[in-house]
């Protein structure tokens, strides 16, 4: 089963929308992408459809974005 991918910039809504997800969906289930340190999957991010972080991309493609913590805008620079 492809795992869902967690994209987050780090900031403290971020930090704590990922331990929710974990303790939700488990860490087997879910790849969990610090896009501020890890820069060179902003694009991926983008291409999939991530407006604003954190924002979690499931196995089927859907965005479900969490609660407003940064715009991809912002992420980049």
């Amino acid at each position: 089963m492809a795992k869902s991918i967690f994209y987050h910039a780090g900031c403290p809504v971020c930090v704590s929308a990922e331990h929710d997800i974990i303790e939700l969906i488990g860490t087997e289930n879910v790849e969990v992408v610090h896009i501020g340190e890890v820069r060179s999957r902003i694009d991926e991010a983008e291409k999939a459809g991530v407006t604003s972080v954190p924002a979690l991309v499931t196995p089927n493609g859907n965005v479900l974005h969490i609660n407003y913590g940064a715009s991809m805008t912002d992420v980049k620079g």
